[in-house]
């Protein structure tokens, strides 16, 4: 017990790249800030284009003004820090401070999963089902969506966390890992985390696994009706506004199980790879998803040309 309540009065250690060398650390802050920057400003243009065109006031806009949102506060809640800690000498993190963290990285990781499943819904709606679109996705409808989904991811996703904090960490107080993530926690934790990892399992379920199936059947149904087109201009449009999702799901979902599924998630590959969906990702989807739009785009140059 002594042992267990010291680790909570220092805290956790974050290791992050210290075992590489001082210039490359430095090397990766300069890189690290400067990606941190354009997530933030880049979906904070689409975020305010989204926003202040009526003409883009859609089912699809606006849920994809909910995913600038959720990338911002993604991204914000763990590079950070990974970047104070790339410069340095003092890597700790309080135990209150790690469990925040970790409660904030769960929720909007588990938001963007449910937003690619519902907006990979709304592709379906809106291809296979266009006459009933409206009536489908209509603004009460698709708020209902998004609410339920952000009190899905609080609430689950504060279950998650108390099991996490609860855990005695008398073996060593050494993060492995630039953020406080689960895995990394709980190989720290001197009790018995069978339970954990059964609810953390079953947040994996609930909010990767059917996403992801949600996503996948909608693509059958969205391809099968494609191919039926007899209009070669209507497959085209149809296929352009599917094809950024898909690519942004590939990336998120391709980085996240490459990480996660890692015999070794304290492995510096883990890490790098953690890079990609925290940061790379949040960074590239204004580009795949949103400036890829002819719309966007016409409501952007018009806003220019104005100024």
């Amino acid at each position: 017990m002594a042992l267990e309540n010291q680790t909570v009065a220092r805290g956790f250690i974050l290791v992050g790249f210290s075992d590489l060398s001082p210039q490359i650390q430095r090397f990766f802050f300069v890189l690290f800030l400067l990606f941190y920057i354009l997530t933030v400003m880049g979906n904070l243009l689409v975020l305010t284009i989204l926003t202040v065109d009526p003409a883009l006031h859609t089912p699809m806009y606006f849920f994809l003004r909910n995913l600038s949102f959720v990338e911002i506060c993604f991204t914000t809640v763990t590079i950070p820090k990974a970047l104070v800690n790339l410069l340095a000498d003092d890597r700790s993190i309080s135990f209150l401070g790690c469990a925040l963290q970790m409660y904030f990285f769960f929720i909007f990781g588990s938001e963007e999963c449910l937003l690619l499943g519902i907006m990979a819904y709304d592709r379906y709606v809106a291809i296979c089902n266009p006459l009933r679109y409206a009536t489908i996705m209509s603004n009460k409808r698709c708020v209902f969506m998004i609410v339920g989904s952000w009190i899905m991811s609080v609430l689950l996703q504060s279950g998650q966390i108390t099991f996490v904090i609860s855990l005695s960490f008398c073996n060593s107080n050494v993060v492995h890992h630039f953020f406080c993530d689960g895995p990394p926690l709980l190989g720290l934790s001197c009790t018995d985390t069978y339970f954990n990892n059964i609810i953390r399992f079953s947040a994996d379920v609930f909010f990767l696994i059917i996403p992801f199936l949600i996503i996948f059947s909608s693509y059958i149904y969205i391809i099968s009706t494609v191919l039926k087109m007899t209009s070669r201009e209507g497959r085209r449009k149809a296929f352009s506004t599917c094809s950024s999702h898909l690519v942004v799901v590939t990336l998120f979902y391709g980085t996240l199980m490459v990480a996660y599924l890692q015999p070794n998630t304290d492995s510096v590959n883990a890490r790098f790879f953690a890079v990609f969906y925290c940061l790379i990702n949040p960074m590239l989807n204004p580009l795949i998803y949103s400036l890829r739009s002819k719309e966007v785009k016409g409501t952007l140059r018009r806003r220019i040309w104005r100024k």
